[in-house]
């Protein structure tokens, strides 16, 4: 990896953190999109992971006294033998059709998140079996798609949650799940320590950037995030479907 690029990875890799402890989301999925357009998926999935395990484990330390730990006894029942299917799935899946994949997702996640849930309504569930549901799928769409939190954050409606109750304990259970898909991907074969310069380096990004965050959560205007992240996300997730689209036509 050139110092140039690198270079970029980590402020790309502080800002997103910054923006997910803000808003509690998007973070993950901004730096995905932009790790893709430099690295084949199979390998952006696990180091990406490792990233969010980082800054997310962050991020539940910086809240930690906010997090409902309930949430989390639920969501980690399911998610091991879905993301063991994930994988599998994702392995057997062209880079390229990962792609177009990831790009789609990111594009409706941001403008129509409610079409990825297929008319469910997530605050109509109970508690406890919607976040057993939720851990499920989200152990699956790691390993295939990467970023999850927008999908995720129709499930924390109508918990009666604070601000900071919110950040944290989706921060937990993002945690969680990305600590299943380094696992994972470890027990898979692949080579961590080959890139252990690169995540120590972005590790420590992120985590400055959920510790400036958590200190300016009370003081921004969320919709000015959430305007800045929908326009990045949508010119990067359509970079990433048009390109991987004219790779699949060049073969």
């Amino acid at each position: 990896m050139s110092t140039e690029l690198l270079a970029l990875l980590c402020g790309a890799s502080y800002l997103t953190a910054l923006l997910s402890a803000v808003v509690g989301l998007a973070g993950g999925m901004t730096l995905l999109v932009v790790m893709l357009m430099f690295f084949d998926p199979l390998v952006v999935l696990p180091l990406h992971g490792v990233i969010q395990l980082t800054s997310n484990g962050s991020r539940c330390w910086f809240q930690r006294q906010h997090i409902e730990t309930w949430v989390l006894k639920e969501y980690i029942k399911l998610i091991i033998p879905m993301a063991i299917v994930g994988l599998i799935v994702g392995r057997e899946v062209p880079t390229e059709t990962i792609k177009v994949a990831i790009g789609i997702f990111v594009l409706v996640a941001t403008w129509r998140p409610t079409w990825l849930l297929l008319g469910l309504d997530p605050g109509s569930i109970k508690p406890k079996r919607r976040f057993l549901a939720l851990g499920g799928i989200i152990g699956f769409l790691n390993m295939t798609v990467g970023a999850t939190g927008p999908f995720a954050a129709p499930f924390f409606l109508r918990l009666g949650l604070s601000r900071y109750q919110l950040v944290g304990t989706k921060a937990a259970t993002q945690m969680m799940g990305h600590l299943v898909k380094v696992i994972m991907f470890w027990i898979a074969g692949f080579a961590f320590m080959d890139y252990a310069y690169e995540l120590l380096l972005l590790s420590i990004c992120v985590v400055a950037g959920s510790y400036t965050g958590s200190h300016i959560l009370s003081r921004v205007s969320e919709k000015t995030f959430e305007h800045l992240y929908q326009f990045v996300l949508t010119c990067l997730g359509a970079r990433l479907i048009i390109e991987s689209i004219q790779n699949i036509f060049d073969e």
